[in-house]
């Protein structure tokens, strides 16, 4: 592709696709040129090099996670969509996770994510801080959850290419982790209940019912916040912090 028809979504949107097949270590420019049919050396003419490529792949990203209508839906219906889409992008895009310890990420799309999440707990009736320390909380439960699968597909592309069988190695170490585990009675009986469990794995839904019980306690707060409200003189709330 000749350097004067590239254009920085094009190349945007390449890096994410490479990205998502080889993670942070197999982005570089040669790899992204072949998959653009150009030269490495046309990519410079839009990005200053390639930890800017991520920072501008790592926003773009954010545009795939839903921000509903507020005004359709309560509170709560619109942080389990903005919670389950980001827990969906981060799953998708795990090489974003192992960049959040290396690259600073800032722009248009993570912003437009940041702004809305507020916004729900605002409507929520958190005010001040606590929305900000709401909506963080939420955040870093997703981060969280997605942080094993997140550490296993980047182990996974390392022993492949470091030349071992993967599939092998970690099956190995799994069948070592459960001969340790057999020696704890609550472990054992998880381990002997049929059908047989995944040492490594979590059970089903673990992460709609963590994020469920999470906003049980957000739900609990806002309660004790009304009714603090209505105690006070004057029907105003308390200190936000």
């Amino acid at each position: 592709m000749p350097r004067d028809t590239l254009t920085t979504e094009q190349i945007v949107r390449t890096a994410i696709e490479l990205l998502d097949d080889e993670g942070l270590d197999g982005l570089n420019m040669r790899s992204l040129g072949k998959r653009l049919g150009t030269a490495a050396t046309a990519v410079y003419w839009h990005v200053k090099n390639k930890d800017n490529l991520i920072q501008l792949a790592g926003d773009h990203v954010w545009g795939e996670v839903e921000l509903p209508d507020l005004d359709a839906v309560d509170w709560r219906t619109a942080a389990t969509t903005m919670a389950t889409g980001l827990h969906a992008m981060l799953s998708r895009h795990p090489w974003l996770v192992q960049a959040f310890g290396s690259h600073l990420f800032h722009g248009l799309g993570k912003a437009r994510h940041d702004d809305h999440s507020l916004a729900v707990y605002e409507t929520a009736g958190f005010a001040g801080t606590r929305a900000d320390r709401a909506a963080a909380t939420v955040f870093t439960f997703v981060l969280g959850n997605v942080l094993g699968a997140s550490a296993m597909a980047s182990l996974t592309r390392r022993l492949n290419r470091d030349g071992g069988d993967a599939e092998a190695l970690i099956q190995d170490t799994m069948a070592k982790a459960v001969e340790v585990a057999m020696r704890f009675p609550r472990l054992r009986t998880r381990l002997e209940t049929p059908p047989g469990t995944d040492y490594a794995a979590a059970p089903d839904q673990t992460f709609e019912f963590g994020l469920q019980a999470l906003l049980d306690g957000l739900e609990t707060q806002l309660a004790g916040l009304r009714a603090s409200s209505v105690a006070t003189p004057g029907g105003r709330e308390g200190p936000s912090n």
